[in-house]
């Protein structure tokens, strides 16, 4: 899956998202379409896939802190946050991932369905663990959804050197002085 992301991503740098189809991701990958269009459904889905997406309801529920849901975002920042280190691949594939997050409107549209699903595997996770009811789940999950998506996009569009840890306690800190 990585490799057919790397390849994509290349493919858009070189001649822009709106004008690679999916048949020539996978000529370009050595794959069938078939295969791109199983592993990602979309040729938004080869941008929007990450290693969130794979996680279990077990490795879910040991990552999530219902008593401290900035302390969770930290941890789902350092197990996936973009790093400058050019020497970690999946950092790099990330970095180069977001852009088409914020720019690409097909990708940022499609980010949001992504963003719901994450908030439907969260908020049951809150329920059970945390005692908290559905309604007040879903709050917390959907604030800690979109609020890690906005600061994302808050470091991507203001890159002032700060590391996205920082942007994200900054937005979070919002949220927890409503």
């Amino acid at each position: 899956m990585r490799h057919i992301q790397e390849v994509a991503l290349d493919l858009f740098d070189e001649r822009g998202f709106q004008e690679v189809s999916v048949e020539q991701i996978a000529d370009a990958a050595d794959v069938s379409p078939s295969s791109v269009y199983r592993y990602f459904g979309t040729k938004e889905g080869v941008v929007l896939a990450d290693d969130f997406d794979a996680l279990s309801e077990a490795d879910l529920t040991s990552i999530i802190d219902p008593g401290d849901l900035v302390g969770t975002a930290r941890t789902v920042v350092a197990r996936f946050e973009p790093s400058e280190d050019q020497q970690d691949p999946e950092a790099n594939l990330a970095l180069r991932r977001i852009r088409y997050f914020f720019d690409e409107p097909s990708v940022r549209k499609a980010s949001y369905e992504t963003l719901a699903n994450a908030v439907e595997r969260i908020a049951p996770i809150l329920t059970t663990s945390g005692g908290f009811t559905a309604s007040e789940a879903r709050v917390m999950s959907s604030a800690l959804v979109f609020g890690y998506f906005s600061a994302v996009e808050q470091w991507y569009r203001n890159p002032e050197g700060r590391s996205i840890t920082d942007v994200l306690d900054e937005v979070l800190g919002t949220l927890r002085r409503l």
